[in-house]
């Protein structure tokens, strides 16, 4: 008797478990787009920045530091 009632409170029923699954779905579907909304922000934030002179000139003062003495290998 006790398993019968446990089962019967288990059961869930098709239009529960069609609800359910579609709740599951919107919340997916709104990450999803939140998700590609950003990456369409980010690449575009990405070719503004490419297209800035600061990004070349960083990598114009760049200096090689590795021959100094903390990396010297006769040590």
């Amino acid at each position: 008797m006790l398993n019968n009632m446990l089962f019967k409170a288990l059961v869930v029923t098709t239009e529960q478990l069609t609800i359910i699954l579609i709740a599951v779905a919107s919340i997916f579907l709104v990450f999803i787009i939140h998700a590609i909304i950003k990456m369409y922000k980010l690449k575009a934030e990405n070719k503004k920045l490419m297209e800035t002179n600061a990004f070349r000139d960083a990598d114009d003062s760049y200096k090689d530091f590795t021959s100094s003495h903390l990396y010297d290998v006769d040590n």
